[in-house]
């Protein structure tokens, strides 16, 4: 990027050798910043978009990054409502609203494991107040261990580390006197996926999930959930990521499950882990009881190798940690723009919250995992910080992470005895404040990026993280709660993929119980795409997901692909694309903040029903080709704010 971008110098892209970087707002000049506002604010995005991620990564198995979104809100209403300019406040909002969808991002991916084991093996159910603890304490980890490493990372590492999400809000930021009219585009988003998700979920006009099976090939068939959510997720990721989760639905979907089919009619006994013979199964019992294993295997093979092709730059940034200790401890900063929070409090506040583990059972895990969660956590907050500035959030391997956490952990937890439902009740505690801290420390090494960009006071980032964790780990065990109750964890409005392969991870190692032909059948499919030069992790979700979710999310990405290859400038198709995104962030947020409401409904009793049965009165009367009708409106509401936006040259 050699021009120079939406008011950011050309040095925040291409800095000169010996050269310091002058960021927009200038160490020298103060303008408010931590304010009342910018934190209400900020705490309000943090709740919204936690919960609306927590619902979405529950559904779908990814989550989306809510920086820009939460920026471009706040800019609305502090510039355009409320009349006063303060790149930095904004900069807190979006500062302290991330940090709620990443602590969602690491809680999902765990804990509803604790959830599925109390249904499936009578263990007791986690309790409010323990998942509250385990949130909360591995997002202060997560923000506390990153602090040492902000120097070396963001100030050391400038031009070399170019953390695209955090540059990206920067450049959001700067271009802040068109934040109204983007802030417009989000709540028209959010507005559209709320309602189509009511429409479509609550009132069941229409259902929202269709399927076709292919005549004449037995086993297979297509199928999609027509929801803005997929959408919204299909055109932020873009049509290489799409499709390849798309490959992955379509091995599935229409290669091995249609061949076990076949098989499945010549063989009259059950094959574990199926209960019935697999010519009873039908595709989606198929699904369920074999195709799932292989995609566990594959996620987890994906999730381990991009873990393993980091490890050179694991090392050196390990070592750079370790010094960025030293450092913060003798030298505090005089600028404005190179303070940090105290060393020393950092340093108290991680042996306290290790304490705290070792010596109480409010998080589980006794001394051994306190220790390895001490452990880990430096480790992986450091791995986390830095492949964020490499390959972006979206690409960090925090799921092989945690894979890789609980391998160790199970393994060490059994050899020592600690084992059973007590054993693999701590183990999957351990794998939930690493899963947390990793996600966090990303997430904040993005923050502080931007504010270096911008010239934020990094001491004053680094608190706005911790507000927002502690706010949306305050408010993530209800929600949690609160979806469970309604749907449970598992189900096929709430598949939790990723916490139910944690759960497969811990069960395989204590129980030894898992189909492992399956799983290593999984690792294999994976070692070809990786032997291809594809990533695995995308192919693998698709695999381990059914195809439903990802024709959707395929129409998003080839919406995005389309526009991108439009013959016009190239602005104008940037500020399409960043149009289509801010709007597609919206249908996301629409759609999961209305599947919060739905679950409350669904758990509100009048009468003899519940209230979500109430409302249901539709029946799904216009049936999945008025389905489909309402979801190709809902794709041109789209297009109306990405093709057809109107952008001057």
């Amino acid at each position: 990027m050699s021009e120079v971008k939406r008011g950011l110098s050309d040095a925040a892209y291409n800095p000169k050798a010996g050269e310091e970087y002058v960021p927009f707002i200038p160490a020298n000049k103060v303008m408010p910043e931590f304010t009342a506002t910018a934190i209400i604010i900020g705490i309000l995005m943090a709740i919204v978009f936690g919960a609306a991620n927590a619902y979405l990564g529950l559904r779908v198995g990814m989550t989306i990054s809510a920086s820009i979104p939460a920026a471009v809100i706040s800019m609305g209403i502090i510039r355009g409502i409320m009349k006063k300019e303060s790149i930095l406040e904004n900069n807190m909002v979006q500062t302290i609203g991330s940090a709620g969808e990443s602590l969602a991002a690491g809680a999902i991916f765990t804990l509803p494991a604790l959830f599925i084991w109390s249904q499936e093996l009578g263990m007791d159910a986690p309790s409010l107040f323990r998942i509250i603890v385990v949130s909360l304490i591995g997002g202060i980890l997560g923000v506390l261990l990153m602090v040492p490493l902000r120097k070396a990372l963001i100030v050391n590492e400038h031009g070399k580390l170019p953390y695209p999400e955090g540059t990206a809000c920067a450049e959001v930021l700067v271009a802040g006197e068109v934040g109204g009219a983007k802030a417009k585009t989000v709540f028209m988003g959010l507005g559209v996926g709320a309602l189509y998700k009511f429409i479509a979920d609550g009132i069941k006009l229409f259902p929202s999930e269709i399927e076709w099976e292919i005549t004449g090939y037995k086993g297979a068939a297509i199928g999609g959930d027509v929801l803005p959510a997929l959408l919204g997720v299909g055109f932020i990721i873009g049509p290489r990521i799409s499709a390849y989760m798309l490959g992955g639905a379509v091995l599935g979907w229409l290669a091995i499950i249609p061949l076990i089919s076949h098989l499945g009619e010549f063989i009259t006994t059950p094959i574990y882990p199926a209960p019935v013979p697999i010519k009873e199964l039908g595709y989606w019992g198929i699904w369920n009881f074999y195709i799932r294993y292989v995609g566990a295997g594959a996620v987890a093979f994906g999730g381990i190798i991009s873990l393993i092709k980091s490890l050179p730059l694991i090392a050196r940034t390990f070592k750079e940690a370790l010094g960025g200790f030293k450092a913060g401890f003798e030298n505090e900063g005089s600028l404005r723009t190179d303070q940090d929070m105290s060393m020393t409090l950092v340093v108290v506040g991680v042996v306290v919250l290790v304490l705290i583990m070792m010596f109480t059972d409010i998080v589980p895990v006794g001394i051994t995992g306190a220790i390895l969660i001490a452990i880990f956590g430096f480790f992986f907050a450091t791995v986390s910080s830095r492949l964020v500035g490499l390959v972006g959030s979206s690409s960090n391997p925090v799921s092989g992470m945690t894979i890789a956490t609980l391998l160790i952990t199970s393994i060490i937890f059994k050899a020592i005895g600690f084992d059973g439902p007590a054993g693999m009740i701590g183990a999957l505690s351990v794998g939930a404040v690493i899963c947390i801290v990793a996600a966090i420390a990303g997430d904040t090494s993005q923050d502080l990026k931007t504010g270096f960009l911008v010239g934020a006071t990094p001491k004053k980032q680094q608190y706005g993280e911790l507000i927002g964790v502690i706010a949306s780990g305050l408010v993530i065990g209800f929600v949690l709660l609160l979806l469970n109750n309604a749907w449970g964890f598992g189900s096929a409005e709430l598949p939790a993929p990723q916490a139910t392969l944690m759960r497969l991870v811990i069960e395989g190692v204590m129980q030894g119980n898992l189909p492992w032909a399956l799983v290593f059948t999984g690792v294999g499919i994976g070692i070809v795409i990786e032997l291809m030069g594809i990533p695995v992790l995308p192919v693998a979700v698709g695999l381990y997901l059914p195809i439903h979710l990802s024709t959707p999310i395929m129409v998003g990405g080839l919406l995005r692909g389309i526009l991108e290859k439009r013959k016009e400038a190239e602005s104008v198709i940037k500020e399409k694309i960043e149009s289509g995104v801010l709007y597609s962030s919206g249908l996301i947020a629409g759609e999961g903040l209305l599947g919060i409401l739905l679950a409350i409904f669904a758990v509100i009793p009048v009468g003899a029903k519940k209230l979500g049965d109430v409302i249901a009165f539709g029946n799904g009367v216009l049936g999945k080709y008025g389905a489909l009708i309402v979801f190709i409106l809902l794709v041109l509401t789209l297009m109306k704010y990405s093709f057809w936006k109107k952008v001057e040259e």
